[in-house]
């Protein structure tokens, strides 16, 4: 059975049942759990960033980043969550991270996210978002925001955990929290235009010699 948390507008419970739930199978769906104000929030900001400001998604981190379009063809725009058009989507992943940390004692320290566009026929292969031990990635979050999704539109998410296989389709509002470094899954082809934003919680792995900020 897919732990599927109630989650009526992302309050305090609803935060509750998604952090014991990510504790109990390393995973969460929440269908409609990403806030109406949120979402209208996050569309607003879609319809104001000029396709300029995308471009197409690399594999790998800092120097090791290179684009792969075997492995995956999306394009991306990085979000300054400090943005005063982006206030309720930062506070509502403020929110979260607090609970994250109260509940399950992550040491979550800062949170960076990107808007992802999936044209027709792009995908994104098997894939970790973070390898045990070498990344500070800890528990990854996808929302999505798109209206009127219908079967054969394609584009699902893919997780592949120890019980089963759970194939996530991207509709509007839908939200997905995972642990970064354990949770195999992919992006499936999709034949529609496809939104979502993707988002890492983060520990602080700063050094006296070196400052490690988000992205």
């Amino acid at each position: 059975m897919n732990p599927i948390a109630a989650c009526p507008e992302a309050g305090l419970p609803c935060f509750d049942a998604l952090s014991l739930q990510l504790e109990a199978h390393g995973y969460v769906v929440v269908p409609e759990g990403l806030p109406q104000t949120v979402a209208e929030e996050l569309l607003r900001y879609v319809d104001n960033v000029d396709a300029s400001d995308f471009h197409r998604a690399g594999i790998g981190r800092g120097a090791d980043e290179h684009a792969n379009r075997f492995v995956r063809r999306d394009h991306i725009h990085w979000l300054h969550e400090s943005r005063p058009d982006l206030a309720e989507w930062r506070s509502f992943t403020d929110a979260l991270r607090t609970q994250l940390n109260r509940q399950l004692f992550l040491g979550l320290f800062s949170f960076e996210s990107h808007l992802a566009r999936y044209s027709p026929g792009d995908f994104y292969k098997k894939h970790y978002d973070a390898f045990r031990g070498e990344a500070n990635r800890i528990v990854s979050l996808v929302c999505y925001l798109n209206s009127n999704w219908a079967q054969g539109d394609g584009g699902e998410l893919r997780l592949y955990t120890d019980a089963m296989t759970v194939t996530v389709p991207p509709n509007y509002r839908s939200l997905v929290l995972f642990l970064s470094e354990e949770t195999l899954h992919e992006v499936l082809p999709t034949n529609r235009e496809r939104w979502s934003v993707t988002g890492w919680f983060r520990l602080n792995q700063s050094r006296l010699d070196r400052v490690d900020p988000p992205r």
